[in-house]
């Protein structure tokens, strides 16, 4: 992602690139989705995001202590009520809400996470990683607006059209207003790809013995009459 601009945070301990956020041109008050990647590199809080749910999956790096609570919110997509959650396990997606107040620690050094926000009412993310598939490919269901990632190994990504896509470890392919049914499935070579997002990860999960495929899928809801 060096084409992509770095945003330093404004406590100094860290960056964000933003990948993609929906609609075309939203800012941090109007989006409906956003996805980045961050990397942090010294203790200290995450900035609040009212009426967000947030997903952040750990790529590289021994990763960090989040402190908040995570409970605070019963209508935000939680998956633990408890006050911290060690996010040290790579390619393992936390849900949490924006509104809590969340301090992180690092785990022995700087990590680079992927990090999904939805506004809540109007958007319901979900975020989850399919393994290795060996020879057998892996339908996915039907997303209209949508994102996959490499992370650690070779993707090959095909498009019910026919339209096929390789995706080199660190490597994705976003869409929106556009419902995608995709067959994927994991590569030992590394080919070239089109159409991708460049160096989104540094695909340093794979070092630690974890590779797989990022699928983000976002649910656009129906105005509430």
């Amino acid at each position: 992602m060096s084409d992509v601009p770095a945003q330093p945070w404004k406590n100094g301990g860290g960056l964000t690139r933003e990948v993609v956020s929906w609609p075309p041109g939203a800012g941090v008050d109007d989006f409906l989705w956003r996805i980045s990647v961050a990397r942090i590199d010294a203790d200290g809080p995450f900035s609040r995001f009212a009426g967000i749910d947030r997903v952040i999956t750990l790529l590289s790096g021994p990763g960090v202590l989040l402190r908040g609570s995570f409970a605070a919110d019963a209508d935000a997509a939680v998956n633990a009520p408890a006050d911290a959650h060690a996010l040290t396990t790579p390619l393992a997606p936390f849900a949490f809400s924006g509104d809590v107040d969340i301090d992180c620690a690092l785990q022995g050094g700087p990590s680079e996470d992927f990090n999904v926000m939805s506004r809540r009412g109007s958007v319901n993310a979900t975020v989850a990683v399919v393994e290795q598939t060996g020879d057998l490919p892996a339908d996915l269901p039907a997303i209209t607006h949508g994102l996959v990632l490499a992370v650690g190994s070779e993707w090959e990504v095909v498009a019910a059209d026919g339209a096929r896509h390789m995706l080199p470890s660190g490597a994705g392919l976003w869409w929106a207003d556009s419902s995608q049914t995709l067959q994927v499935r994991s590569r030992t070579d590394t080919p070239n790809s089109e159409n991708q997002i460049p160096n989104a990860a540094n695909a340093g999960a794979g070092a630690s013995g974890r590779t797989g495929l990022i699928v983000v899928a976002f649910d656009m809801l129906a105005p509430k009459r």
